[in-house]
């Protein structure tokens, strides 16, 4: 019996995620970003949410952090596919991060060292099976409760003792020739992932995926291919006990019943995540008219070169007197924005956590910042522009098929308009850059932040660009942006207020942002987490209520 070990028979999962977030910010130094896969070749929608959601981001996706159930291996499976150069680059600067965290280990269910020991007891060779490197697995063994397990295993076999990763077999072919067997069905691999299911089948073992992460069924079915299903699928040790019980007695040197453990609970399943539902009915939205959207992060990506022209910006703001312009912590909105402040005001840069979570605008950091002092805000963006010159032009998409969107919408008769911070110079060359044709054709009208005196979020861009398409200021007008910052503007213009939730923030985050206090009432109308989303909101609006 061949076993995986993370997400098998240990939790590694405090030191794996905390090396995966490190890792993954360093994807466009490693040359990696350009090897994502595209989105429509990925095996199925999660994937490709989660390939979306790293380029974008360089994080995982919040659902994977919440569930804590998928292993670094069938991340990099997914977000690489068959392209073994990249996911080696992946693994190699993994290895250099989980470096800071490994040891980190217990076992994964209560009871898992006694049904390991009844299964040596019943005449079962036991072997790991891992993408592990040997220093980590070694020194895990060594760790894990006080080194008792080490005894338990026949052989283990660790990445660096392979020439390639799971999902490839090798690893699994030597776990067997190293106990003097030849793969065959008489060879189970217990793994919790979907590669660890497609590595058994590519061996010609028999794969036992173990379910202790509480996976939904349906979830688990729409992964597989009918050549790579499980041929069995357990929900505890305790289930593959009650499997080895069922073979007919004089199978193993001893009866099941003789030397398996008393009974262990099974995992407790993940606290689920609070997604962020936060839609009214729509009878409470009026049927848009004309729909303005946001630029940065909610019909394209830029945040490659937003982010490089802060990171070269701040440490200016001394010279140009901004640093005693900054809120007192008393003054900002939430706790997590005063220390923001501070620790600009500090090291003149970002929060390593910000920077990490890529989540919020250049505009949003003004804002909290500077607050209302207009002055020091005009300041901050006439420094970033100069700084952003060295680096835009790199313009993405948010997501696909985002231009179908925008042209369905002119179809349905809706006019449709752009509204950005970004100064004119900056928008038209990334309007005409992206997808290498350009989007100037599907919007009726444009404003950018140095076409009113004011930028968001003031309101007087986008009463402005009502003012372009000669249509009144209402409800019926629709802002779609994703900042905070978006969501003020709207308000204040007295336009509907849809916040595109492309960041994936929960529940408990949103009603931080949007706490809807006296100081801070604006709050948005709907949220959306993506286009798909959007667009179906928008159909059931043109329907009406019933």
């Amino acid at each position: 019996m061949l076993f995986d070990w993370h997400g098998t028979l240990v939790d590694t999962h405090d030191a794996m995620f905390s090396a995966m977030e490190e890792m993954l910010p360093q994807l466009e130094e490693l040359g990696l970003v350009e090897h994502l896969l595209p989105e429509e070749a990925c095996n199925n929608a999660d994937d490709a949410r989660l390939v979306r959601y790293i380029r974008i981001f360089r994080r995982l996706h919040p659902r994977i952090l919440a569930e804590r159930r998928v292993s670094r291996t069938d991340i990099f499976n997914a977000i690489f596919g068959d392209n073994r150069e990249a996911k080696s680059i992946a693994h190699h600067a993994y290895n250099q991060c989980y470096r800071k965290y490994f040891g980190r280990v217990k076992p994964f269910q209560e009871g898992v060292y006694d049904y390991l020991r009844a299964c040596r007891d019943l005449g079962i060779k036991l072997v790991v099976a891992t993408n592990r490197n040997r220093e980590f697995l070694d020194t895990e063994l060594k760790t894990l409760e006080d080194g008792r397990w080490r005894e338990l295993f026949d052989a283990t076999v660790c990445a660096d003792d392979v020439t390639h990763y799971k999902p490839d077999p090798e690893v699994l072919v030597s776990g067997a020739e190293k106990v003097g067997l030849k793969p065959g069905a008489d060879i189970w691999y217990v793994g919790d992932g979907y590669t660890d299911m497609v590595t058994a089948n590519n061996a010609g073992v028999t794969p036992i995926f173990y379910n202790g992460a509480h996976w939904e069924p349906q979830r688990i079915q729409g992964w597989f291919r009918k050549q790579d299903r499980p041929a069995l699928i357990i929900e505890s040790f305790e289930q593959l006990m009650d499997e080895l019980a069922a073979f007919p007695e004089g199978t193993f040197q001893r009866p099941v019943d003789e030397v398996r453990p008393q009974a262990f609970p099974a995992p407790a399943p993940p606290e689920p995540r609070q997604e962020a539902d936060w839609h009214p009915a729509l009878a409470k939205l009026i049927r848009p008219e004309v729909i303005l959207f946001d630029w940065h992060a909610t019909l394209v990506d830029t945040l490659d070169a937003m982010y490089h022209a802060v990171d070269d910006m701040l440490p200016e703001f001394r010279e140009l007197g901004l640093m005693e312009r900054m809120l007192e912590p008393e003054d900002s909105k939430t706790p997590e924005d005063a220390k923001l402040v501070d620790y600009v005001r500090q090291f003149s840069q970002l929060h390593p956590k910000v920077r990490a979570d890529r989540k919020i605008s250049r505009t949003d950091i003004f804002e909290v910042l500077f607050g209302d002092d207009q002055d020091a805000k005009a300041i901050a963006h006439q420094a970033f522009n100069r700084h952003y010159r060295n680096h835009y032009g790199n313009v993405s998409a948010f997501e696909p098929r985002v231009s179908q969107m925008l042209d369905g919408l002119r179809r349905l008769g809706i006019q449709v308009g752009v509204i950005t911070n970004r100064d004119r110079e900056f928008f038209e060359h990334e309007l005409a850059a992206v997808e290498g044709t350009g989007w100037q054709h599907l919007f009726d009208t444009e404003v950018c932040g140095d076409d009113t005196p004011l930028r968001k979020p003031h309101p007087d861009q986008l009463i402005f660009a009502a003012e372009n398409l000669n249509y009144p200021v209402g409800p019926s007008v629709w802002y779609v942006g994703d900042s905070t910052t978006d969501i003020i503007a709207a308000k204040r213009a007295g336009m509907t207020g849809v916040f595109f939730n492309g960041a994936l923030w929960d529940l408990p985050w949103l009603q931080n942002i949007f706490p809807g206090t006296h100081r801070h009432p604006h709050k948005p109308d709907v949220v959306v987490n993506d286009f798909s989303e959007f667009w179906a909101l928008v159909l059931a609006c043109e329907v009406g209520p019933p």
